[in-house]
């Protein structure tokens, strides 16, 4: 299977629910030859997620990884939080046609998973899925654009809040 871009490095996080997936998914992923980094969680024990879901985004945007994975519970928490950071479009994807969809219509960067929603098997799949979908550009490049303008305008509205 060749995954898009010529993808090497995965940024991969998760909180406590998440971990056994994550865990899993590493040692997946190594048999595809990509070099995982992983930001944590590194056990079951309670843990906040969005710092380290912040890291793996950040790790993304900052193009030390190719592509990003967070994982927990239900994966909306980890989406929400990798979302937070400039430039990063995470999609929650539990089933394989919001992985393709997440990749060629939104050219997604992040993929988020509940761990308590997709078993392992399926989890590899979602991840083959979103890791070999190219973003098909097209009528979908204007609406991904506008969703990095959206962002410049509120970080200048941000600002400019902040200033007064």
């Amino acid at each position: 299977m060749q995954y898009t871009f010529g993808m090497k490095r995965i940024a991969i996080g998760s909180d406590h629910a998440g971990f056994e997936l994550k865990q899993h998914l590493i040692s997946y992923l190594a048999t595809k030859g990509l070099t995982v980094d992983d930001h944590g969680t590194n056990s079951t024990q309670s843990v906040d997620y969005p710092e380290i879901c912040a890291n793996v985004a950040r790790s993304v945007r900052d193009k030390k990884a190719d592509m990003g994975i967070v994982l927990g519970g239900s994966g909306q928490g980890e989406q929400i939080a990798a979302n937070k950071v400039i430039g990063i479009r995470a999609a929650l994807c539990n089933d394989l046609y919001l992985a393709e969809m997440a990749r060629s219509h939104n050219n997604a960067n992040v993929l988020s998973m509940g761990a308590r929603v997709v078993s392992p098997e399926l989890a590899e799949q979602i991840v083959d899925k979103f890791l070999i979908t190219q973003f098909e550009g097209g009528r979908h490049a204007p609406r991904v654009a506008q969703l990095h303008e959206i962002e410049l305008a509120e970080i200048k509205l941000s600002l400019k809040e902040s200033s007064n």
